[in-house]
């Protein structure tokens, strides 16, 4: 269990562009159950918008550049709305 004071810098981590993060790390930062994590996940892999990789049990997830473009795309628009 990860105590309070780790959420800022995990938070950080999910802003860099390119960084991986292992399901286990995603799911704590949504709040949800590892496995729906994985499922989206995997779903985002399959449409090309995230990359994954293994190493031994962990899976590591990234956004391809696809996936990159078009969460700059929502957060330009949020940005500008706001």
């Amino acid at each position: 269990m990860r105590r309070q004071d780790d959420e800022a810098p995990c938070r950080q981590r999910t802003k860099r562009d390119g960084e991986e993060l292992c399901v286990c790390d995603l799911a704590w930062i949504a709040g949800r159950a590892e496995n729906l994590v994985g499922h989206h996940l995997r779903q985002l892999r399959v449409a090309g918008l995230a990359r994954s990789r293994r190493d031994g049990k962990i899976v590591f997830y990234a956004l391809t550049a696809t996936g990159q473009a078009l969460v700059d795309a929502h957060l330009a628009t949020v940005e500008a709305s706001a």
